[in-house]
This record gives structure tokens, C-alpha cells and sequence, in this order.
């Protein structure tokens, strides 16, 4: 492999992407949390290197170079091409450190391994009766088949609806739990399966606020625009991911910051309210305190950002900044900021585009504006969008991040939005682009009509001696 200009290359040769088993695969299980004393096995993208914007995290943190592995990685796409900054015989554009945009290709994002995956969580759809045999098939499969460690929610621990399968009680002694919210597992899990409809997949991504493991998704729900596999050949799907060399998407995600401003008579931010009985929630350990009157929350969102005008029957009004430049002011019944994932969503739902997930974008959807001119526009990734109330408005708005945390915002409260360093790793079943135009077709019936048939020779001789008379 021929080596690029300043950078290293790709993935060393002592990169193992065997699935087998080592002879402490099978280890003694802790029903409330898994101690390990090991590094968290990585999974690798070949392919994607830091021509993407996820790289930056890398080369900021040193992520992906000293965590145990040898792996090196290169300062170009060997697939895809890098655009070119020298325009004619003397123009050429000005170098930016900071640049870590390139163009990838799709059909080069593989995965594989750094060292055999250990540990497993399955999320599934809670209080759905037709997933129950199916969990219950593929957590034997990994545990007695595969000698993994498999993660479940406390919540799935506890169904009452397996506790009247007569199997359940073999597998369940050997499940081990979590609590959302109060237990950390994001140095504990190498891959993650969902069974259930994109929810549940929305669902996972919350439970990872930086590094998301590898994602693979079955389809068990109602629409399954985000989940490629079918469950019939489950062993077959997993066992290949288990290997490595599978094709995976980069979902990209939104790194919202709500940043409120406490007023005379509050005595805490107007936070969604958790229990108070217990540990403290993780979700609460991203609430800082600025300036001794403003706190801020952080969330990585997978699909969107909804500001709208909440119960009021006003005009919302907010102003919306890109770069800290105001860009104009929305008024409407609402805002979407969502992800190139997300515009398949609510987005295309309110008039935009459908946008590939491997576009690095950022689109911006207003909801029923009161400007018949006022379109969906799509803005590059990684500049930040900041969202505040007009000072003019008369009411507050609301805001919710992927259907979930809706809170109210008042004036000298703002929301920044950016590109999110961690994505999404996506399994594929077939490729990037095979599998979105799919679920285009078989979810949104995207372009799908009844053709017109043939005529035959006697009716085109019919019509034809109809038009010389």
C-alpha cells in the first residue's frame, strides 16, 4: 500500500479481526455492573480515517493511537478523494489546522476489530409480546453459542411478561443489568443489538453521550427505516459482525448545549425532574454552573432538535445565529435542526429534503412559517447554530431532543447546536447506499407507482390509422 504525504497508513498488520474465544471468555457475572479488569475492546473503521470529522476527537484526545491497540491511522481517504485547495497556476486556498473534512466514500467504511468483542447489550422494545422468543433466542445464542457477556436493562431484567416463559429462568441468572441514568456503561459494552422498530435505536444512542460502540439493529417494529436486519437469520448477521469485516454507516449526531439563565425566585433550573430517592442520575452530571446564575445541560441527539410554540397559541418567535451572526428570525410554529438521519423524520414530514447519512450536514426546517419564501436549507457541518427567543416574542417556547427531555425555554435562554465528534457506527446489512435506498422504498414508498402498461401491436395499428383519418 503506497504511503500518503505526512500521514501513516490505514491499520497496522497485527490487528486482530478473529471472533474466536480466549480461555477467560467465560468469567464470573455481577447481576448490577461488569468489572473487567481489561481495556474496552475498539472497534476499528477501515477505511474512515481522519478524512472525517470524527477524527478530530481522536487527534484532540489521543483516542484511537495509546489505548492499548497498534493501531496508526492516515491523514488522507485511501478511497474517497480529498478535495484539491490550489485553483489554477497561483491561487490556492489558506491551510486551516483545524481542517478535518474529506470526502469519503460510502463503500470503504468497513468494520473490524482491534481485539475480539467480549460484551454485548441488548436493548428491546419493553411490553412488546412478539419479542419476547426472539430475545430470548438471541441472548441464548450469545451467551451459550458465543460466551459473551450480554448487558440488559433492569427494566427487561424485571418483565413480568418473561417470567412466565418456562426458559427465562435459565437464561436470566446469567443477564447481567443496568439502571439508565445511575449506572455507566460506556467502557463496558463492544457492540449493541436492538430488536424493536428505530425508537429503540434512538433509545441506544442516548444511553452513550461520547463513544457509541457499533450499532446493529433488527427489524421488529412498526416502520424500521433504521434497522436493516431481518431477525429470520440472526446467527448468521451477528456471527458475521462477531468476525468483523462488516460494512457500517456513521450516523452523525448533534452536540446540543441548553444554557438557562436563573432569574429572582428560582431556586433551581427548570430541569426535567429525576428521582431524588437514591444515586444521583449521570444525566445530572452534565449541569455546570456558569457565572453563578446560568447552568447548562449537554446532549448528543441522533435525530433532531424541535423548538415550537408549546401550548401557547402565539407565533413562536426565536432568532437563530450561525456562527454567532444572526441568520434571520423564525416565525412559525416551530423549528427543526436535525441530523442527515433525522430528515427521513419530522423533517421530511415538514417539506425538507432526504439527506444521505454519510453528507456531512446539518439541516434547518421551519415548521408551518409564517413566510411562504422561508424554506429548508442545509447548512455544513460543524458550524454552530445558536437558538434564542426574540426579544419581541410573546410567549416561550419548547424544546425536545430526539421526542424525549421537552423543557420549556424563557428569554435569556439559548440553545448551541453543532456537529457531534461521536457518531452513530450503523451495521449495514448489504452497504451504506443499498440499504437507505431500501428503507426509502420499502418504509416511505419513495417513488413507488403502478407503471403503465403495454399496448399491443392492433392497438397501436388502431391508433395510428384513428390519427391519419
Amino acid at each position: 500500500m503506497e504511503e500518503d504525504d505526512g500521514g501513516d497508513n490505514g491499520c497496522n498488520d497485527d490487528v486482530e479481526a478473529s471472533g474466536g474465544r480466549g480461555p477467560g471468555a467465560s468469567q464470573s457475572r455481577s447481576c448490577t455492573k461488569v468489572e473487567r479488569n481489561r481495556t474496552r475492546n475498539e472497534a476499528v473503521l477501515v477505511g474512515s480515517l481522519p478524512g472525517s470529522p470524527w477524527d478530530a476527537v481522536r487527534s484532540m484526545s489521543g483516542h484511537g493511537r495509546e489505548r492499548g491497540s497498534s493501531l496508526s491511522y492516515s491523514r488522507r481517504s485511501l478511497h474517497g478523494p480529498s478535495p484539491d485547495i490550489h485553483f489554477g497556476p497561483k491561487a490556492c486556498m489558506l491551510r486551516n489546522p483545524t481542517t478535518v473534512m474529506h470526502i469519503q466514500d460510502p463503500a470503504s467504511q468497513r468494520l473490524t476489530w482491534s481485539k475480539p468483542p467480549l460484551s454485548v447489550l441488548v436493548v428491546k422494545k419493553i411490553g412488546d409480546v412478539r419479542l419476547l422468543e426472539n430475545f430470548l433466542q438471541l441472548c441464548a445464542f450469545l451467551i451459550e453459542e458465543k460466551h459473551m457477556i450480554v448487558l440488559i436493562e433492569k427494566s427487561v431484567l424485571e418483565d413480568p411478561l418473561l417470567e412466565n416463559i418456562e426458559s427465562y429462568s435459565s437464561i436470566r441468572k446469567k443477564l447481567c443489568t443496568f439502571r439508565e441514568g445511575y449506572d455507566d456503561i460506556s467502557n463496558q459494552i463492544d457492540l449493541i443489538i436492538c430488536l424493536g422498530g428505530d425508537g429503540t435505536l434512538l433509545y441506544a444512542s442516548t444511553l452513550f453521550q461520547d463513544s457509541v460502540p457499533p450499532v446493529m439493529a433488527f427489524h421488529l417494529g412498526s416502520l424500521g427505516f433504521l434497522t436493516p436486519f431481518k431477525f429470520e437469520s440472526f446467527k448468521t448477521y451477528v456471527a458475521q459482525v462477531i468476525e468483523g469485516n462488516a460494512a457500517v454507516v456513521l450516523r452523525s449526531r448533534l452536540k446540543v448545549k441548553v444554557i438557562k439563565f436563573q432569574r429572582n425566585g428560582d431556586t433551581e433550573p427548570s430541569w426535567p425532574q429525576f428521582e431524588h430517592n437514591g444515586p444521583q442520575p449521570l444525566t445530572c452530571r452534565s449541569l455546570e454552573t456558569l457565572e453563578g446564575n446560568r447552568t447548562t445541560m449537554q446532549i448528543q441527539v441522533l435525530n433532531e432538535v424541535v423548538v415550537d410554540r408549546g401550548p401557547s397559541s402565539y407565533l413562536s418567535n426565536v432568532d437563530l445565529f450561525l456562527d454567532n451572526r444572526l441568520i434571520t428570525t423564525v416565525q412559525g410554529d416551530g423549528l427543526i435542526i436535525s441530523t442527515p438521519t433525522g430528515s427521513t423524520a419530522y423533517a421530511v414530514a415538514a417539506g425538507a429534503s432526504m439527506i444521505h447519512p454519510n453528507v456531512p450536514a446539518i439541516l434547518i426546517t421551519p415548521i408551518c412559517p409564517h413566510s411562504l419564501s422561508f424554506r429548508p436549507i442545509v447548512v455544513p457541518a460543524g458550524v454552530e447554530l445558536t437558538i434564542r427567543l426574540s426579544p419581541d416574542g410573546k410567549n416561550t417556547a419548547w424544546v425536545s431532543f430526539d421526542g424525549r427531555q421537552r423543557q420549556e425555554i424563557r428569554h435569556g435562554d439559548s440553545i448551541k447546536i453543532t456537529t457531534s465528534c461521536f457518531p452513530v457506527p450503523s451495521v449495514c446489512c448489504h452497504d451504506p447506499v443499498y440499504d437507505w435506498f431500501e428503507s426509502l422504498a420499502r418504509c416511505l414508498h419513495w417513488n413507488v407507482r403502478k407503471r403503465q402498461g403495454w399496448l399491443c401491436d392492433t392497438e397501436l395499428s388502431r391508433n395510428s390509422d384513428d390519427e391519419r383519418a
